[in-house]
């Protein structure tokens, strides 16, 4: 392949990976007016949210093996289509329950999108300084996208409704599957590589059980036994994955690559990495909006930092691997953003160019993060196994993301509800006690004086319960600790095919 024609099929796979990342986190700033216009419950609030990231993780380890078995470019234009179809199903979804439907139909087109994309990278760029420099463009826009979504999402809605910020993913995906279907090479696949249907339902099983219990506990009066059947449930299809993964010859997750350190250090700091970013950025853009007043445009503008910093921290990182090292990027990218997010939380109420500046240097952490962690995954992995390997790297960011939303949402909710004490008499639904903007919209069918109470109460209680944001910078400062202890007792152990 011709120089110049790697370049574009990087430039492809990119901006295919940029729509997926950015449908993660670009209903940050639509979500307040999202809800009020569909009338939309606190559960289906989160369910619109969490339904994108869970089921991408979910079928990600199975579609990334029948990438292996049926050629990456098939699978990389089919969800293509099916990317593009479901956003304009989501774009005029009529009620709630639409739209969550449409989610978990573009999750499917990423999912079938995602481990072809950093394969078709692997495979296409053979000189290892060109392919850190690509893996660290993937990774760029991997973090960059996704901390981008709040800001695209914040344009879209400034002039248009709230649909808009869907249907601006159909012409993006005409002009991607057109390019791709001439310039992507057709590579063969591992046709005699099966493909395990049961695995691929048994993690997704697993993953929504185990979120969807984390969520109810969280709520003011949770159903415990609901939470107890939904953790059940999840752990039970989650052990019986592990124990089909290691019975089976051909594994959609081979667990023996995880005694490879440098290939189990990635996938550690892709979780942590990309849960942080997540988290952090649903819980500042709703604050943002909802208790310091802001339109989604200028919510979006004031995360812009974070985005800006990743992406610049991607290709850095990536010419900068093969001298430092992947370890050392690893545990430093953590701390440089645990130290970042820390100093943000300790003076966003002070001058504004102070926290922008910590923002800043949180998403150039994150970004040299999910570079390194991309690049020791990809590279511990044997070529035959590339979306494989992908698929865990996928999994890691995907899953991380979900987690970040469902336990930042529920530490911030449990907060929230603690914190709101309404006066005697005030007669309000139980589903406004439990968020912000729940409590906006019952303000609005009350007289003025108590509307304005109800508003400055609930506003108060959400700027408390905005401390939950130091648990994603211990996370990180931990994950760096870690990093350096591990590093400093054991050599890595490498594998033997990387190339």
């Amino acid at each position: 392949m011709t120089s110049a024609n790697r370049w574009l099929v990087l430039a492809i796979v990119s901006s295919a990976l940029l729509l997926i990342v950015i449908d993660m986190t670009v209903l940050y700033t639509a979500l307040p007016r999202l809800t009020h216009d569909l009338g939309a419950t606190a559960s289906e609030k989160l369910w619109i949210v969490n339904a994108y990231p869970l089921v991408v993780a979910g079928l990600l380890p199975g579609l990334g093996t029948l990438g292996d078995r049926l050629g990456h470019k098939r699978l990389f234009t089919a969800g293509l289509v099916v990317f593009g179809f479901a956003s304009l199903i989501a774009a005029y979804s009529p009620t709630p329950s639409i739209l969550i439907a449409a989610r978990v139909m573009l999750a499917v087109g990423a999912a079938m999108m995602m481990p072809a994309t950093l394969s078709i990278i692997r495979l296409t760029f053979t000189d290892e300084n060109e392919r850190a420099f690509a893996i660290g463009i993937w990774a760029a826009v991997a973090s960059g996208g996704a901390a981008l979504g709040p800001v695209v999402g914040g344009v879209l809605l400034e002039y248009f409704w709230w649909g808009s910020v869907f249907l601006i993913n159909v012409p993006v995906v005409i002009v991607a599957l057109v390019l791709a279907l001439v310039l992507l090479p057709n590579r063969p696949g591992k046709a005699d590589r099966p493909w395990d249907l049961i695995g691929s339902v048994q993690i997704m099983v697993g993953l929504v059980g185990v979120a969807y219990a984390i969520k109810e506990v969280s709520k003011r009066v949770p159903s415990w036994e609901a939470a107890a059947i939904a953790a059940v449930i999840g752990v039970v299809a989650l052990v019986l994955f592990v124990r089909r993964q290691r019975a089976s010859a051909a594994p959609l997750i081979d667990f023996t690559l995880f005694r490879n350190r440098r290939f189990s250090s990635g996938v550690a700091t892709a979780l942590v990495a990309s849960a942080a970013l997540i988290g952090v950025e649903l819980v500042f853009s709703q604050r943002l909006q909802l208790v310091l007043g802001l339109s989604p445009l200028e919510a979006g503008l004031l995360i812009l930092p974070i985005p800006l910093a990743a992406f610049l921290a991607g290709p850095l990182t990536g010419l900068a691997l093969p001298r430092l090292g992947n370890e050392t990027v690893l545990w430093s990218s953590l701390a440089l953003s645990g130290v970042g997010l820390g100093g943000f939380l300790l003076t966003y109420d002070l001058n504004q160019i102070v926290w922008l500046s910590l923002l800043a240097v949180m998403g150039f952490g994150v970004g040299a993060a999910m570079t390194a962690a991309s690049t020791s995954i990809m590279l511990s992995a044997p070529e035959d196994r590339a979306g494989m390997a992908a698929s865990v790297e996928e999994v890691s960011y995907e899953l991380g993301g979900a987690m970040g939303i469902a336990l930042m949402g529920s530490l911030m909710s449990a907060l929230y509800t603690a914190a709101l004490v309404l006066p005697s008499g005030m007669d309000i639904s139980a589903t406004a006690r439990d968020s912000l903007d729940e409590a906006l919209i019952a303000a609005e069918r009350l007289d003025p004086a108590a509307a304005q109470t109800l508003a400055d109460l609930a506003r108060g209680a959400f700027d408390y319960a905005f401390i939950s944001v130091v648990a994603a910078a211990v996370v990180m400062l931990l994950g760096a600790a870690l990093g350096i202890r591990i590093a400093a007792r054991r050599p890595v152990r490498e594998t033997a095919s990387v190339s």
